[in-house]
């Protein structure tokens, strides 16, 4: 008896030494299996709140400050009639006619200019690169080297620049030379484009095409085939289409508000002639 009622003892205590080694083990591994899982559910997160301000903060910006997004209930009424008119424009080929209260009085001459140089640019379109460029900043250097209102590449605005405010030198801090400089590259991108789409290069819209060779490059737009989806490219073209409206004049501010852009309501240049012609 005594020899089986140790053997039962020890039977117990080996039992429950194995009971608290597997409950242990199962806590190590779940407190392993947790972590892991803690960590992927934060980076979704992370990941979904950046696609949400990368890809929606123009719609977002419309519908609060314009409320023309529509609302419940019958779904229509003038805010969802005038929000299908934002997206229209927004989505548009940028030809619409410039409000010019929207730029800076000394250089809407020089806007509309760019915005002629060729039919597939307006004047919308060099307003709205601008407000996504540098907000109408005209003495911003980029990190890449561009200097000026329009950020134009360094290489392209060595390439296109020309004195075009005749103060006898050609500079990107010269907002009159930066906003041309730009339009005569959009137009020289526009061109090459569609010489692409016709040719079945490349796939896509035009206009769409047009601003992200500005931005990443036309090498890049031939090597995808299109805007490349792996890329900033997008994000860009959507930053840029969302002022198409704003300058063209189909949102408005409150009546004795400043004009409602990114940046701050537009100024007179600092450097234009005041003896500028309009």
């Amino acid at each position: 008896m005594s020899g089986s009622s140790g053997e039962s003892h020890e039977e117990a205590h080996a039992k429950s030494t194995n009971t608290a080694l597997i409950a242990t083990s199962l806590g190590t591994l779940t407190g392993c299996l947790i972590l892991p899982m803690i960590g992927v559910l934060f980076l979704a997160g992370v990941l979904i709140v950046y696609l949400l301000y990368r890809y929606m903060w123009p719609i977002v910006i419309f519908c609060s400050i314009f409320n023309v997004c529509g609302s419940g209930g019958d779904g229509g009424g003038d805010g969802g009639e005038k929000g299908d008119r934002v997206m229209e424009v927004n989505n548009g080929d940028g030809r619409e006619e410039l409000y010019s209260p929207a730029v800076p009085t000394d250089l809407l001459r020089t806007v509309r200019d760019a915005g002629a140089l060729c039919f597939q640019i307006g004047p919308v379109v060099v307003a709205a690169q601008i407000q996504q460029e540098s907000g109408w900043n005209e003495k911003l250097v980029g990190t890449d080297g561009a200097e000026g209102i329009s950020q134009v590449p360094p290489d392209k605005f060595e390439e296109f620049g020309e004195d075009d405010d005749n103060n006898g030198k050609t500079s990107g801090l010269d907002p009159e030379d930066s906003i041309m400089t730009q339009g005569r590259y959009l137009c020289s991108l526009a061109k090459q484009i569609d010489t692409l789409l016709d040719t079945k290069k490349v796939k896509g819209d035009p206009l769409d095409l047009t601003l992200a060779a500005y931005d990443v490059g036309l090498d890049k737009i031939k090597k995808a085939k299109g805007v490349p989806e792996a890329s900033d490219a997008n994000t860009y073209v959507v930053g840029v289409r969302s002022s198409f409206a704003l300058y063209a004049g189909v949102v408005k501010p409150p009546e004795g508000e400043d004009y409602p852009t990114m940046s701050p309501a537009p100024q007179p240049s600092e450097s234009s002639s005041p003896t500028d012609d309009q």
